[in-house]
């Protein structure tokens, strides 16, 4: 067994002898990246967890061991932060464009997620690493459900944007290097994932909650599948660990918390996650305004896409993850969002 030096950290033991880094995450300071390294090392007081990083410039807490890869490129070179790995999680990746480089949305994408992740892929699998766990997106799968038709693994992939379709070409090349390598290939789609630290469009529905903001989304009868921060992060490290999830290898899976709900039904949760934060109450204000009046204004807006996540169905069916690796959800909706609110 590879040891570090030993460290002391309190007054029961004065020293500990930390393994050497078996895991490497990248995008770990992104927002689901930082929340599997606290879990990885949460799990097991022992563990260290080595993170790529661009250069090394931050303070990180005691166990991070950081290996400066500089950016996910595809002529990064990989060799020294591979060292002694035996699990990538790869959660790094490019989400936006603001501004293109080549004029060409999708290339720019490319660049990131489907060549540079493959050339990490590619590396781990000459460096000895045994699996690779590839956090990936349910826009694979596509945009929308039918009402009670969930997206499953086995489905036939329908990108319908450019962050959607790189997702999909990465797994694919994922797949054939673990035909020609032999190493374990994980892959992993989530849909929404809300938890402490969440941005963009779920931070600011919350804030309008908080702040009564009266919102026309009263009367939305959609369903959509969501996974809370605690229950994705816990089913990343099942996959990473081989002995633990023997039978993840070399398969796709699609994650959720397991209870789907309308837009309408999750604001209501949001605000009493918030209201319980606060003893004199918040009072959010959910206007009941026709779906069809509101998709017909949003369109003419240019905000179809919007539209199509606050009133569309998207479902998911975890049930694979469930009945082939025997995983739970750590945490309930509610409970996660009561966390969320506490941050608040």
């Amino acid at each position: 067994m590879r040891c570090a030096p030993t460290l002391g950290i309190g007054s029961r033991r004065t020293r500990m002898a930390f393994l050497m880094p078996e895991i490497l995450v990248t995008g770990a300071t992104g927002f689901v990246g930082k929340a599997v390294v606290h879990h990885l090392l949460a799990e097991d007081e022992l563990r260290t967890v080595a993170v790529a990083v661009r250069r090394d410039v931050q303070q990180w807490v005691a166990r991070v061991v950081p290996r400066v890869t500089g950016n996910l490129e595809p002529t990064a070179d990989w060799l020294v932060a591979l060292e002694g790995i035996l699990a990538v999680v790869h959660c790094a990746a490019r989400v936006h464009v603001m501004l293109y480089k080549s004029g060409n949305p999708l290339e720019d994408f490319r660049h990131i997620n489907v060549q540079g992740t493959l050339n990490l892929a590619r590396q781990a699998a000459a460096a000895g690493v045994k699996r690779f766990v590839f956090v990936s997106s349910i826009k694979v799968n596509g945009e929308m459900t039918q009402l009670g038709v969930p997206f499953t693994a086995g489905d036939v992939p329908a990108p319908l944007d450019s962050y959607g379709v790189s997702k999909m070409e990465a797994e694919q090349g994922l797949r054939e290097i673990a035909r020609q390598t032999g190493m374990e290939v994980v892959i992993i789609r989530p849909p929404l994932v809300y938890g402490p630290g969440v941005k963009a469009n779920f931070k600011a529905m919350m804030r309008w909650l908080k702040f009564g903001v009266p919102l026309p989304l009263g009367a939305i009868h959609n369903q959509r599948s969501l996974v809370a921060l605690d229950n994705l992060v816990s089913f990343i490290s099942l996959c990473a660990d081989r002995k633990k999830s023997p039978q993840a290898a070399n398969q796709v899976f699609l994650i959720s918390d397991g209870e789907d709900v309308s837009t309408t039904q999750l604001l209501r949760k949001v605000g009493q996650a918030l209201n319980l934060q606060s003893p004199s109450g918040i009072k959010a204000w959910l206007v009941p305004v026709p779906v069809s009046i509101m998709t017909f204004f949003a369109k003419l807006l240019g905000k179809g896409a919007v539209a199509n996540r606050l009133f569309g169905s998207l479902q998911v069916d975890s049930s694979k993850a469930r009945d082939l690796l025997g995983w739970e959800p750590v945490i309930t909706m509610d409970e996660q969002l009561a966390k969320m609110a506490k941050d608040t």
